[in-house]
């Protein structure tokens, strides 16, 4: 019990202080800021997640899997910031097919013929579609509305509710499944995880989506309706919960327990931004193709 309440202390100082500090940025809008904030996690992540192959002596290229990212991520930003949502939208999504052809190429010349050759370019890939291709997304909301006229963003509010309803969908997980959580819910992949847990991913992410559409209706206005904030509650709380388990079959696939050890109770920078690769693509989405109804 000391242990688990330890943890629990650990995990909630984490959480407190990085989210104070992320949110913070996001809520200034402070570009840069916001720039090193994506980039580092997305690299961070990216860099964990190699390591947990190299761990399990899965074959992958990691150095040219990081340069590609690097360079997926700045240019994506870059795009971004110069010209928009939809431009960087397509420069990630060319990024990716250069990256295919490259990581191709870079098995073409590879030496070390004990090295099975479709794993090491799936595993290379896979982190790059996974990581920085799916990160790329909190990019495109935050460039999804045009900047004031004296130059400030607008865009970041948007990514300030995905962040803020992700990881409320994450909270509420955790706190019920650990409180009344009694009913495994895919046990092969993550035995701590329960459908009270799950619920109560859901609880929160829908209620979290509300009060902000009615706390900033103006800055929020591509959000639409309560209706739309429900619906967005219930579908990016669903998303969370499987970005959440999506990093728990790799884990347990490389038999590894956290993709890193610089946050005190949470793990990595993988382990804190899971849940957001799955849930900013499916908000872009929304807000790009179906805004508020």
């Amino acid at each position: 019990m000391g242990s688990a309440f330890q943890t629990f202390l650990a995990r909630s100082l984490s959480t407190t202080t990085l989210w104070s500090v992320c949110a913070g940025i996001f809520y200034s809008g402070y570009e840069p800021g916001l720039w090193v904030l994506v980039g580092g996690l997305v690299l961070r992540g990216l860099s964990e997640f190699y390591s947990m192959l190299a761990a399990d002596q899965l074959p992958h290229f990691r150095r040219t899997g990081m340069l590609l990212g690097l360079l997926l991520i700045a240019g994506t930003i870059a795009t971004g910031a110069r010209t928009g949502h939809e431009n960087a939208f397509a420069f990630a999504s060319a990024g990716l097919l250069l990256c295919t052809l490259l990581v191709f190429s870079r098995q073409i010349f590879h030496r070390n013929t004990d090295t099975l050759p479709i794993a090491a370019i799936g595993y290379t890939l896979l982190g790059l579609v996974y990581i920085p291709y799916l990160g790329a997304n909190t990019v495109h909301l935050l460039y999804l509305t045009p900047k004031t006229p004296d130059g400030h963003l607008t865009g970041h509010f948007y990514v300030l509710y995905l962040a803020a309803v992700t990881k409320m969908s994450d909270c509420g997980a955790y706190v019920t499944g650990s409180l009344i959580g009694k009913h495994p819910m895919i046990p092969r992949i993550s035995p701590k995880k329960t459908w009270e847990g799950f619920f109560g991913a859901l609880g929160h992410s829908l209620v979290t989506s509300v009060v902000l559409v009615q706390l900033f209706p103006t800055q929020l206005s591509l959000l639409g309706s309560t209706a739309s904030a429900v619906l967005l509650g219930l579908v990016l709380g669903f998303a969370a919960v499987l970005g959440d388990l999506a990093e728990s079959l790799i884990k347990r696939s490389t038999h590894i327990k956290d993709s890193g050890h610089f946050l005190p109770g949470i793990g990595g920078a993988l382990d804190l931004i899971d849940s957001l690769l799955f849930t900013a693509p499916l908000l872009y989405l929304y807000l790009r193709y179906t805004p508020g109804f």
